[in-house]
């Protein structure tokens, strides 16, 4: 992932540059370079409508719905992965194994009787695909982004012509194919081909090559590239979904007993007590919050778990089980292998953690923040040490659960509440005003951090000092030791305006991000007709 010159005014203060001429003023329009379609167009501070929340589904954990509960019978569903079950009322599957779809109006858990065993059980819905359709195909990937895919093909162990194919973010009856590619002076990156449809339901990528279906369309450039950079050579590997819950038993009841937990291995201190390395029932990799005792209550801590529980999102860590009969009570959540992004970035080895990391991973912090304005809901407490790595560098924001619903647009809290200074918006320490635009501020911090590889924001300054400086309109400075793109750091004294409407939603953020590279990579040709 490429760097972005910079082409701009050097008055911090200006308008937002994006790239090579791209502003910000009123209004936003970011356009693909070297096309007409227009990528995004909205303003900073536009609620969110029907167009937004579209977007959102691209990373929105989706809910299944049916309208074929009273004609399923015969309906065969084909697993896409490998699952292992983990209580007595679910199946265990390998990839390809047909099931008999028997009920599927649970939202997350689908009954089935599994074709070569015949046991009937519960599976999770998103681990199969209908028989023959498109998503049982390996290389299909659906509602990826563009960023997600080029992470996934960029992967060191996928070789030139690995390729996939996902729904395009722009076109709702359209695909994209995206092909890993190498050039001489510019090494291995990814293109992106439009495949569109025909009136007749057939699709092409150039209109004197056409294809009555998606399968045969892979087919043809698996044997000549046919005017694609590469021919295709094999399918990228494709990531196992989600399971949002330990199992299907625990979907609705999620108190558990602690005997079924095993604290393994400390990780550190939270905000409200220690975290472990645990596993559940011996098998399942959990992390585990433990309440101290005394520094809340445990209604307070339940109410947490609660809204954890129920907003699901890609780029927020999911919670499991709580234990809460005794003390200490235990939260269980996703386990991140890598740890905060705080400790990330503070210890990873740079030459594993390029410029182009870095952006992926504000683009995800982006996603989830903007899934939770959508919601309403403030975190509060936004920083690299309450976001966790895993794998290949994938983002998840934690400890959102003490954000509250908003109500006339901010959340007031009770006088004496306890906030980092450094991360926390001017209106939100002197008056006590939190609301999303006090988040987007504390993203701007975190992009400081990010972009610095864990600095501590304001150095040199203790609380108090910044508390007086900000209110005089004090900045932080772009720094000088590492490199920040002048449009990114106009972006971040966007996110510390003065003025809260003025800043940017997270919706803008996310797109931000999202599309950063997209402007500043080499242009290559269209496949001709």
């Amino acid at each position: 992932m490429g760097t972005c010159c910079s082409r701009h005014s050097p008055d911090p203060t200006h308008h937002l540059v994006l790239h090579h001429g791209f502003k910000i003023q009123d209004s936003i329009d970011v356009l693909n370079k070297g096309s007409s379609e227009v990528r995004y167009v909205a303003d900073l501070n536009r609620q969110h409508g029907t167009a937004s929340i579209k977007r959102h589904g691209v990373d929105i954990i989706r809910t299944p719905t049916s309208t074929l509960h009273s004609s399923l019978h015969g309906r065969i569903v084909v697993a896409v992965y490998n699952y292992q079950s983990r209580e007595m009322s679910d199946v265990s599957f390998v990839k390809g194994d047909r099931m008999e779809l028997l009920d599927d109006s649970e939202p997350d858990w689908w009954r089935v009787r599994h074709l070569r065993t015949n046991e009937e059980g519960l599976i999770p819905w998103n681990f199969v695909a209908e028989e023959k359709s498109v998503e049982s195909e390996d290389w299909f990937f659906g509602k990826i982004s563009r960023k997600e895919a080029e992470k996934l093909l960029l992967s060191e162990e996928n070789q030139r012509g690995t390729y996939l194919v996902r729904d395009s973010e722009h076109n709702p009856n359209g695909f994209s194919l995206s092909v890993k590619d190498w050039e001489g002076g510019r090494g291995y990156h990814v293109k992106h081909y439009k495949i569109k449809s025909l009136d007749n339901g057939g699709y092409y990528i150039a209109t004197n090559q056409t294809f009555s279906s998606l399968p045969e369309l892979i087919s043809a450039y698996s044997k000549n590239s046919l005017g694609l950079c590469h021919v295709l050579a094999r399918s990228c590997c494709k990531p196992q979904p989600q399971i949002w819950d330990l199992g299907p038993n625990l979907r609705d009841q999620w108190e558990i007993d602690r005997s079924e937990i095993q604290l393994i291995r400390k990780l550190g201190h939270g905000n409200f007590g220690e975290v472990w390395y645990g596993k559940w029932r011996n098998n399942i990799e959990v992390a585990v919050k433990t309440l101290k005792q005394g520094s809340m209550s445990t209604q307070a801590f339940l109410q947490e778990a609660s809204i954890m529980k129920k907003f699901r999102h890609d780029r927020l860590v999911a919670l499991y089980a709580v234990c809460s009969k005794d003390e200490p009570v235990l939260i269980i959540q996703e386990y991140m292998c890598n740890g905060s992004l705080l400790d990330f970035l503070r210890n990873c080895d740079s030459k594993y953690l390029q410029f182009g990391d870095l952006i992926y991973i504000a683009a995800q912090v982006a996603s989830g923040m903007a899934y939770l304005e959508l919601k309403q809901l403030i975190h509060r407490d936004l920083a690299a040490r309450n976001v966790l790595i895993g794998e290949n560098n994938m983002a998840k924001i934690c400890d959102f659960g003490l954000a509250r619903i908003i109500e006339d647009d901010e959340y007031c809290p009770r006088q004496g509440t306890r906030f980092p200074v450094k991360w926390t918006a001017p209106e939100a320490i002197v008056y006590g005003r939190f609301s999303i635009k006090s988040d987007v501020w504390s993203f701007g911090i975190l992009l400081m951090e990010l972009f610095t590889y864990g600095q501590v924001p304001y150095p040199g300054m203790h609380g108090r000092e910044v508390i007086e400086q900000v209110e005089h309109g004090y900045r932080m400075p772009k720094p000088v030791s590492h490199f920040i793109p002048d449009d990114i750091y106009r972006l971040m004294l966007l996110c510390w305006d003065s003025d809260p409407d003025k800043r940017p939603t997270f919706e803008f953020l996310n797109h931000y991000f999202e599309d950063f590279t997209i402007t500043s990579e080499i242009p290559y040709r269209e496949v001709s007709d």
